[in-house]
């Protein structure tokens, strides 16, 4: 494989990217090439020891999107983390991807369920002492707060079980990587 070969489908694998990060990856890259052909190493040398640059896409897009959820704790970064781990094997997709999105499926219905009672919770509180609620107008208001917090809590616990899957989804894409490397590596060697 030539130099314009490997960097194009390098550049191909990470689209998507943040701009400068996918440029600083294709700069060094293309450094390992330079550095070869001063060494006296061909383009073809150079690009087998670097291995599939397909590959070697999805792996930096999985750390880059790992590295991002460790900077950022928000919900985009927490898709691009899990998309990206889940970018690493089709076998992964087939396995994870049903249960991914099961759990994600959940997760939306409790954040549902906590704006639906929260806004339930308001409305029995402002319109309760008016509209004659059993108990009174101190039973109302106490009720409508009392469902308020109950749905913040249901929110928070959401909020909280969401962060700690991302961050075992993280943990699993490490490890998995760690493990597979050995075994690419290799098999790019063969």
């Amino acid at each position: 494989m030539t130099r314009a070969e490997f960097m194009g489908r390098l550049r191909r694998g990470l689209v998507g990217m943040p701009i400068t990060a996918a440029a600083e990856i294709a700069s060094d890259y293309e450094m390992h090439f330079e550095d070869g052909a001063a060494a006296g190493r061909t383009e073809a040398e150079v690009a087998a020891a670097l291995g599939d640059p397909d590959r070697l896409a999805r792996e930096l897009r999985a750390e880059a999107g790992a590295r991002r959820w460790d900077q950022e704790k928000n919900p985009s970064a927490a898709a691009a983390a899990v998309f990206a781990v889940l970018g690493l094997g089709a076998i992964d997709i087939l396995i994870l991807l049903p249960i991914a999105m099961g759990v994600v499926g959940a997760l939306f219905g409790f954040f549902m369920a906590a704006i639906g009672l929260f806004i339930a919770g308001g409305a029995v509180m402002v319109a309760g002492p008016f509209a004659g609620f059993p108990g009174g107008p101190l039973a109302a208001i106490l009720g409508g707060l009392g469902t308020m917090a109950g749905a913040t809590a249901i929110g928070a616990l959401t909020a909280v079980v969401t962060i700690l899957l991302v961050n075992a989804t993280v943990w699993y894409a490490r490890l998995h990587y760690r493990l597979l490397k050995p075994a690419l590596q290799t098999q790019d060697q063969a």
